[in-house]
Order: structure tokens, then C-alpha cells, then sequence
């Protein structure tokens, strides 16, 4: 299911919660591209509000059009438990895989790909831990790792706010 994996890679959301995602968490309106509200997780931190990318908001008015515009139940519903299950979509993965040759992966792996880049854009590390779920920044501070330059704006940025005095005094 790539869609499960684009929704994984553009939202930073761990597997379980995603599968278990349904309709009443999505809000059209909110943000520029609507939000997801994950209301299962890890830890109680987990329960977050998290921005939709336009691939995601595209993705999943796909699927509820699809589906007739449900106003409740799972985004991605299966047959035997109500919602996707790992299990379930483990057979396709590794399908997947060995379709396209691309090295074997888990799909955990695309939380922490997506926690890289949003580290690797500059984003600090509260904010990461607020988009990942995290209870705790440390875990966060791994993905986090200024750059040199990164570090001499962030200096520049306060200017003559730190001096405590102005250039005249």
C-alpha cells in the first residue's frame, strides 16, 4: 500500500498509529491543508494534532470519496479486526520490495526518516518532540543536529538583544 507509506513518510506518524486512524480525526479545514489528530500512541504525548502535507490531504479525500464520504471508521479499513493490522500489510510490503529492488526496510523506518529531514531542516527540537509524540526531548535531540552555520544565524538572529546595553553606551 504506498499510500500508507506516503502518509507514513509525510507525517512523521508511527505505523500502528496510522492504521489505527479513523475518519472523525481528520479535519478539512483546519491549517492550510487540513489536520489529523492522533489520538493513539506510545506515550500520552502521542495524542497530537499533526498538519496534512497535499500528497496526504490528496491521498486521503481519495480514499474517503472512495468510500462514499464517511463520516466515521477507519481510514484504512480490513476485514478481520476493523483497522489495518501489521500483519496485514506485511505480505504487501515485502511484495513491495522485492518488486522495485529497493533494499529491505521496516515501515517504522519512515517515522525516523521523516524525523531526520524535519531535524535536518532546522526544526528545534521542542517542535520535533511535539510532532513526533516524543515524551521526551532527548529522544527528540537525536534527530536535531545543527550545522555550524545553522548555529552562527541562530547567534546572529539576536543581534544586539543580548548586550543588555545599545552601541552608544
Amino acid at each position: 500500500m504506498s499510500s500508507v507509506a506516503s502518509v507514513l513518510v509525510d507525517t512523521g506518524m508511527r505505523p500502528e498509529e496510522c492504521f489505527r486512524l479513523p475518519w472523525e480525526a481528520i479535519a478539512w479545514v483546519n491549517g492550510r491543508d487540513g489536520t489529523l489528530l492522533v489520538t493513539h500512541g506510545k506515550t500520552a504525548a502521542a495524542r497530537r494534532v499533526l498538519p496534512m502535507t497535499p500528497r496526504v490531504r490528496n491521498i486521503l479525500e481519495t480514499r474517503w470519496a472512495n468510500a462514499r464520504k464517511p463520516v466515521e471508521g477507519w481510514v484504512w479499513p480490513a476485514p478481520t479486526r476493523g483497522h489495518l493490522e501489521p500483519s496485514s500489510l506485511k505480505k504487501q510490503h515485502t511484495k513491495a520490495i522485492e518488486a522495485s529492488k529497493v533494499r529491505p526496510f521496516v515501515l517504522y523506518s519512515l517515522h525516523h526518516t521523516f524525523l531526520t529531514r524535519l531535524g535536518e531542516s532546522g526544526c528545534d527540537t521542542w517542535t520535533l518532540a511535539r510532532i513526533a509524540g516524543h515524551s521526551s526531548i532527548s529522544i527528540s535531540a537525536r534527530y536535531v543536529h545543527p550545522s555550524d552555520d545553522s548555529v552562527l544565524a541562530a547567534v546572529e538572529r539576536l543581534g544586539g538583544h543580548n548586550s543588555g546595553h545599545s552601541e552608544l553606551g
